[in-house]
């Protein structure tokens, strides 16, 4: 007959366990490989007769999932031409040269590692965990100062350039400054 483990050894096990997993390293890119590309319909939620910025207009459904999108990049916070952190846009000149998106088709990102960018607007694929919740941005544009509403957010985003003429690219939006090309 085996002997049995002494009960204080076995809690005192199962704790070491647990404290391990708590400081298991995330990762390296912060987000899964198993990232779900969506499209930007798919952050649309209830439609409902109330004002753009009402919280119902979220998919709250995907809160805290691991997504890929894809979209055009304004930065927030830069230095020189690495950017920290941007609001990612489903066309190019929203918000500094049109209307700004209503807030379920903007997201808040703030990248894992500095991204290069040369100029604003690029075309980027981000993947992360996505929050639905609203939140107000100060943003310094061309014609001053704005403030951007995102519905969501992603932190520790993964951050790489894309392809526009990829199928998953969105709709490309007429802007009446496209003379300036």
């Amino acid at each position: 007959m085996l002997p049995m483990p002494r009960l204080d050894v076995l809690c005192a096990s199962f704790a070491l366990v647990a404290i391990l997993a708590l400081f298991a390293p995330l990762p390296a890119s912060g987000a899964s490989a198993e990232a779900r590309s969506i499209a930007w319909s798919a952050l649309q939620g209830a439609v409902t007769g109330g004002k753009p910025a009402d919280a119902a207009r979220l998919a709250w459904a995907i809160d805290g999932e691991t997504i890929e999108i894809k979209g055009y990049a304004l930065p927030v916070d830069r230095d020189g031409d690495l950017v920290y952190e941007f609001m990612l846009v489903p066309w190019a000149g929203a918000c500094s040269h049109m209307a700004q998106p209503p807030p379920e088709q903007v997201i808040h990102v703030t990248a894992m590692k500095p991204f290069r960018m040369a100029e604003s607007y690029e075309f980027v694929s981000i993947s992360g965990r996505i929050r639905p919740g609203l939140e107000k941005t100060q943003l310094f544009i061309m014609d001053g100062v704005t403030v951007i509403e995102a519905g969501y957010s992603i932190g520790r985003a993964d951050v790489a350039r894309a392809d526009e003429g990829s199928g998953s690219a969105p709709a490309k939006r007429s802007s009446p400054w496209g003379f300036l090309k």
